[in-house]
């Protein structure tokens, strides 16, 4: 009997120690950075999602932007009531940034890194960002990696030189370098940045389906090996945990199940130029603020795939 409740309490040791040990570990690991504008909360929760470069191995061609680029931007919604949803906001979309002229949104991110960023998008959709997370894209390599992989689709064949992507059409499973080329390439996309946008949420998905939970609490070693690439992959704002990291993954999830939203604003034009900044993106003036306020209140219809250009 003695040994019969030693065996248990030595379990109960295991079930219970491992998992807080290794969140304690892993908030350890984290990067953080000032990221937040401590503008007044609004309803639900919002996070804001992007792809930095400035760790990157040297496979992104230089575009001529001063700083670090983003070029991926997603911004994360989780309303009181009514659908989560994940929007893309194309690199280029032209945009007020606070403290200069207008822009493409991505050189808010060149001009003042993650807090004019957040200010910048917390301006264009009138939500305050409780959270971000940034992603060296160099580190999404270690990331499906660790995953084992990840299966992938494009109906496309690409040879693109600057991504590196070689690619039949159809779906593969890729590994961490594939992976990255495929959620680089934009040029040989005829969707330019909509078809990028839109391969990220695939990528990111992907990695989250491979994500099984159980599987993963009876492999310790994968869990850390996870861990590992994750956290050296994120820098995330002065307040997130690892348990907030975990929300994210679960909206994202809910986001792109049968009852969340995923796209885009709507889009006026891929093409604007403005004067000054080159070849931008426009939102519809019109359709834009309505847009916007329904992704606040949640009253978007759910299951649903939203925005791109008329």
């Amino acid at each position: 009997m003695r040994t019969t409740f030693l065996v248990l309490a030595l379990l109960l040791v295991l079930v219970l120690a491992w998992p807080i040990g290794l969140v304690v570990w892993a908030n350890g690991k984290l990067q953080r950075t000032e990221a937040l504008s401590g503008a007044p909360d609004t309803p639900g929760t919002t996070y804001l999602i992007t792809g930095s470069d400035s760790r990157a191995d040297g496979g992104v061609k230089d575009d001529g932007t001063a700083g670090q680029r983003s070029d991926t931007i997603l911004l994360l919604h989780v309303p009181e009531d009514g659908p989560t949803a994940l929007i893309s906001l194309p690199r280029d979309t032209y945009v007020d940034i606070p403290g200069h002229d207008a822009n493409k949104i991505n050189a808010a991110f060149a001009f003042g890194g993650a807090p004019l960023l957040v200010e910048t998008v917390e301006g264009l959709t009138g939500l305050t960002i409780d959270h971000y997370a940034e992603i060296g894209m160099a580190g999404v390599k270690d990331v499906v990696d660790a995953v084992g992989g990840v299966e992938l689709c494009y109906e496309h064949d690409v040879d693109d030189r600057d991504s590196k992507l070689r690619w039949s059409a159809g779906c593969h499973v890729a590994d961490g370098t594939t992976a990255l080329q495929f959620s680089r390439m934009r040029k040989a996309d005829p969707l330019g940045d909509i078809g990028r946008a839109e391969r990220q949420r695939q990528l990111v998905k992907a990695v989250l389906g491979k994500v099984d939970p159980k599987e993963l609490a009876l492999h310790p070693s994968r869990q850390v090996d996870l861990v590992d690439a994750a956290t050296a992959a994120l820098t995330v704002d002065e307040s997130a945990s690892i348990v907030d990291l975990g929300r994210l993954a679960l909206a994202f999830r809910a986001a792109n199940g049968p009852s969340g939203v995923t796209g885009t604003p709507p889009i006026a034009s891929l093409d604007y130029r403005p004067g000054g900044v080159g070849s931008t993106v426009q939102l519809d003036p019109e359709k834009a603020p309505k847009f916007f306020q329904q992704l606040r209140e949640g009253t978007l219809t759910p299951g649903s795939t939203v925005g791109g250009i008329d």
